[in-house]
């Protein structure tokens, strides 16, 4: 530091002498001057040595309070150190699998707050208490089998009659002394969660495509990893084996972008490979497509005949045979792939694709399944209030009627009062149902296909016939195109199905949850790096643009139940309206001058709508069209004149 002062006082002094611009001389006078100032009262010599004592242990604990602020930010985020555990030894293309997950986690914890908060818990300590009408009561025929564990397994029973399902909700238009709008709740929350899902989405694909790429084009890539890659503020052991694994795995992956830039292929076999690889897809995806279709036949013909006389099978057919297909084909998808030739990248973005078709069939082959099944309800419905006698008529509603002042009153236990099938909520528990097959397909794969193949692998390979490391069937390797769109579809089902069933959030919260936990340990302990490890790209956006379309998508069939099938007559929170948006309407005539509601339904004509949202993609997008020509010009002025000043 005093050989640095002495420099800058000797240049302040023979500063004229330079043959330098007057611009350039005027600012090392003043960078000199400051430097001096600054740094010579360290040295005893000038004003303001306490003051720069002070001054700098200051800016010491201000630094550490900063580093460790930092650090406590970091152990805040959840399963952050176990992360990046994983990338260190499997690589990013793993770890954005995970990072994924943790961010569908908080998604789900907004949309659980907002069920929770705003629909369960209001109608739990509100509402009328269970037993105290049909709706919220079992039927005396299903009383008997109410708690065995196959009518729960299937939510039937009590678990049906609960806060759990659309069903149980009262069409109660105010809820205990907050007056509490309860339907009016319901249907905000439905539409908020999926526009809050919309919102959050958008955002991160705009946030994420601000963000550099997956390459890194810098210039001497190897040379900067070689002598800057580690961290000599590295104290703990087990720290320093996860960065030596880290910069291991990152050197694989730069050396195979380089393979890839450099590789030379057949150009015609490669043509052929690919045409046969997507032929054997188009194969299979119809293949599946038929299974599916017959499957669902089936189930009609057996719900027509009555389930109660087939075995579990026959009535969980079709979430079976869903999850099956969504367990094996992936594998097969993967094994074809091998034949392109793609680089590793481009090859699990393929992979995402084709999956991400089959998901998409079997998810509205479903959803036109649970179509017919509503229809069927819906005339089971139309029977049941037609064929209503009129003893139960009047042993219902005409107790008040005709009574003397020496006849008793008739009552009739809700448990007994006829009711109709209540089609939303078959619709919700068709979806969990699903969930929750698909859950425990998900970790039976785990289990089987990773833990135990392991186990075999690593005590049978001493005593075979071949190398089973290296050979078959060898340690597996993550499946990422598989668990992501296993991601993507299961919050697809959660946001078509919490509308009808608002324990989704909740259950989908558990199940991510124990999925993070238990894929973080089986990859840790079961899996091996891929054979091609390679760099995933940083901003995910390809990852949200599938999610987005799921989530249009998965908007489709809520929308359309909402708008043009009407709900129950006995249950639920919208039973005696036309359709379900009614309740809007109901608001704006009860509770709003009549000024308010002329003016809500003309700013809700799709003719101002559609023009609005045009006009808001269309003004930020031009400002930036606008903005980015001019950065780039000042960015070329400031390197063409910054050298005539130098």
């Amino acid at each position: 530091l005093k050989e640095d002062v002495e420099e800058s006082k000797k240049l302040i002094l023979t500063l004229r002498n330079k043959a330098w611009c007057m611009k350039r001389k005027l600012t090392m006078l003043k960078e000199s001057q400051e430097f001096v100032e600054k740094f010579e009262g360290a040295l005893g010599k000038g004003r303001g040595r306490k003051f720069y004592a002070y001054k700098v242990m200051l800016t010491k604990k201000w630094m550490k309070f900063q580093r460790d602020f930092e650090n406590f930010k970091t152990a805040c985020i959840p399963w952050e150190m176990k992360i990046k555990e994983i990338e260190s030894h499997f690589g990013s293309s793993v770890a954005s699998y995970f990072i994924f997950l943790r961010w569908m986690y908080g998604v789900n914890m907004v949309l659980f707050g907002l069920t929770f908060g705003l629909v369960m818990v209001p109608e739990a300590l509100m509402g009328k208490v269970y037993g105290s009408m049909p709706r919220k009561t079992v039927p005396r025929s299903d009383q008997g089998t109410a708690m065995d564990v196959s009518t729960l397994w299937d939510f039937g029973g009590y678990a049906q009659h609960s806060v759990l399902f659309y069903g149980y909700y009262n069409n109660q238009r105010t809820l205990g002394w907050l007056k509490y709008r309860l339907p009016l709740g319901y249907f905000l929350v439905g539409v908020g969660t999926i526009a809050y899902s919309y919102m959050v989405v958008i955002r991160t694909m705009a946030r994420n495509a601000n963000e550099e790429g997956g390459g890194d084009d810098a210039s001497f890539n190897f040379s900067w990893k070689i002598f800057t890659s580690w961290d000599f503020l590295i104290g703990n052991t087990e720290t320093a084996d996860n960065k030596f694994a880290s910069i291991t795995t990152s050197f694989k992956e730069s050396i195979l972008e380089e393979q890839e830039n450099r590789k030379e292929e057949n150009i015609h076999l490669t043509r052929f490979l690919r045409v046969l690889a997507n032929f054997l897809v188009l194969c299979c995806l119809a293949g599946s497509g038929y299974l599916i279709y017959f499957v669902v036949r089936r189930s009609q013909k057996f719900a027509l005949q009555g389930l109660e006389d087939h075995g579990w099978w026959e009535r969980n057919e079709v979430n079976m045979v869903m999850s099956l297909l969504g367990m094996f084909c992936p594998t097969l998808f993967d094994v074809i792939s091998s034949l392109e030739n793609y680089h590793p990248r481009i090859a699990l973005r393929w992979q995402l694709g084709r999956i991400f078709a089959l998901f998409l069939g079997n998810l509205y082959t479903f959803i036109i399944a649970l179509m017919d099944e509503i229809n069927l309800k819906l005339e089971e419905e139309k029977g049941v209030k037609f064929n209503m006698t009129l003893w139960e008529k009047t042993l219902y509603n005409g107790t008040w009627l005709g009574n003397s002042s020496t006849g008793p009153l008739l009552e009739v236990d809700p448990a007994d009062v006829p009711r109709g099938p209540c089609w939303e909520t078959m619709v919700g528990q068709e979806f969990v149902r699903l969930t929750i097959s698909d859950t425990l397909t998900t970790y039976f794969t785990i289990l089987i296909g990773d833990f135990l193949r392991a186990v075999f692998v690593r005590f049978f390979n001493y005593c075979w016939c071949w190398d089973l490391e290296y050979g078959f069937p060898s340690y597996g390797e993550f499946d990422i195109s598989g668990n992501v769109l296993g991601l993507i579809f299961n919050q697809g089902m959660i946001w078509m199905g919490a509308f009808y069933a608002p324990c989704l959030p909740a259950i989908n919260i558990l199940r991510l949850f124990a999925s993070m936990y238990l894929q973080c340990w089986a990859v840790m302990c079961c899996n091996v790096p891929h054979e091609r490890v390679f760099k995933a790209s940083r901003s995910n956006n390809f990852y949200m643009a599938m999610l987005l379309f799921i989530l249009f998508l998965s908007t489709l069939p809520a929308v359309y139940t909402i708008v043009s099938i009407p709900p129950s007559f006995d249950c639920g929170p919208f039973s005696g309206k036309n359709r379900m948006f009614d309740v809007i309407h109901e608001t704006l005539e009860s509770d709003f001058p009549p000024w308010f509601g002329k003016v809500f339904s003309s700013a809700s004509n799709p003719g101002l709508i559609i023009p609005f949202i045009l006009l808001m993609y269309y003004v930020p997008n031009k400002h930036t069209k606008q903005i980015k020509p001019q950065e780039s010009q000042a960015e070329k002025l400031k390197y063409i004149y910054e050298p005539l000043f130098w």
